[in-house]
């Protein structure tokens, strides 16, 4: 079995043509896809599919329900019906739909939302007390406010805050006022702290679907730790040998760093992989000749610096 983790909708061409390799030369029997949101396309499961069936084996999925598509699942969230670990299974689009739900993460993205759409019925409510004002005879400090004005600062607000959704200026009356959808609200929040994926993969739990979808987190969080903590800069080679090579270092650099992620994480140490380097590497060697005598040494091992040696079973430099 072997599981292939693309990357966007973009890499769809270029992954095709890594499949049809890696199908070519290697005798694998069973392939599951696990794919971002961007992959999910009708014509590009077909695709990939067929290019299997090439080889006479069958192309199983596990793909994430891309947020465009959640109104067409709108009456079956409301039906499901969560387990104990925060898991439901239903059917979309022919194939297995398993939906995972976070209660924390549900409370903090419906509490962000509801606090946004209060911050801009606020600053609504204020401009409409100012025209309010202004109509009574009232002055005011600064430029003098017309509804019109009213209308373009809330639309632009509304849509920076990306709200467009719940909270609708009407632009049909000559006073200022605005409209909050609560329905639209109450929708969107029955997707809030969930995670939704379709799978073909009928021999695999809900869990397990799962747990092999957060592995494609895992090797995307491993491409961004090479290129921000490890800094492996780019390299262009040309012969065979250097590609390796090239490889290679960038492969145990990412070993290394999750091994000690591992460690730090095992014995309770509060510091990262890229903190503890930092605190390392300011231990140096330094070599000094007074006449004909030469002396040489480490700087002062500090006791966050031995700390980390223990936690990370390393013997302490000598």
């Amino acid at each position: 079995m072997h599981t292939v983790h693309p990357g966007n909708v973009a890499e769809t061409k270029t992954l095709q043509a890594m499949l049809a390799t890696v199908l070519q030369r290697f005798p694998i029997e069973r392939v599951i896809l696990v794919a971002d949101r961007g992959l999910l396309s009708l014509d590009n499961i077909d695709a990939l599919t067929q290019l299997a069936e090439q080889g006479g084996r069958t192309l199983e999925f596990i793909l994430a329900v891309p947020a465009r598509r959640y109104k067409d699942l709108v009456e079956t969230f409301r039906a499901l019906s969560f387990d104990e670990d925060g898991l439901a299974e239903s059917r979309f689009a022919g194939h297995r739909l398993i939906v995972t739900h976070d209660p924390v993460r549900e409370a903090e993205q419906s509490q962000r939302r509801r606090e946004r759409i209060a911050e801009l019925e606020a600053m609504a409510e204020k401009m409409t007390r100012k025209l309010n004002a202004q109509d009574k005879g009232e002055t005011a400090k600064g430029r003098r406010a017309c509804d019109r004005g009213a209308y373009s600062r809330f639309t632009r607000a509304v849509a920076e805050a990306e709200l467009t959704r719940f909270l609708k200026a009407d632009l049909n009356t000559d006073r200022f006022s605005y409209s909050v959808d609560e329905n639209a609200i109450a929708e969107v929040e029955l997707f809030d702290g969930k995670l939704a994926l379709i799978t073909n993969a009928s021999d695999l739990s809900a869990a397990q679907t799962v747990a092999r979808y957060k592995g494609l987190a895992d090797i995307e969080r491993g491409f961004r730790v090479l290129k921000s903590d490890i800094e492996i800069a780019p390299v262009h080679h040309r012969l065979p040998d250097r590609i390796r090579a090239h490889a290679m270092i960038c492969f145990l650099a990412l070993v290394l760093y999750r091994v000690m992620r591992l460690r730090l994480k095992a014995k309770g140490h509060g510091a990262s992989p890229r903190s503890a380097l930092d605190l390392l590497e300011r231990i140096q060697r330094h070599k000094t000749r007074i006449g004909e005598r030469t002396l040489d040494g480490l700087s002062t091992i500090t006791p966050e610096q031995l700390e980390l040696f223990n936690t990370l079973e390393l013997p302490k430099p000598a």
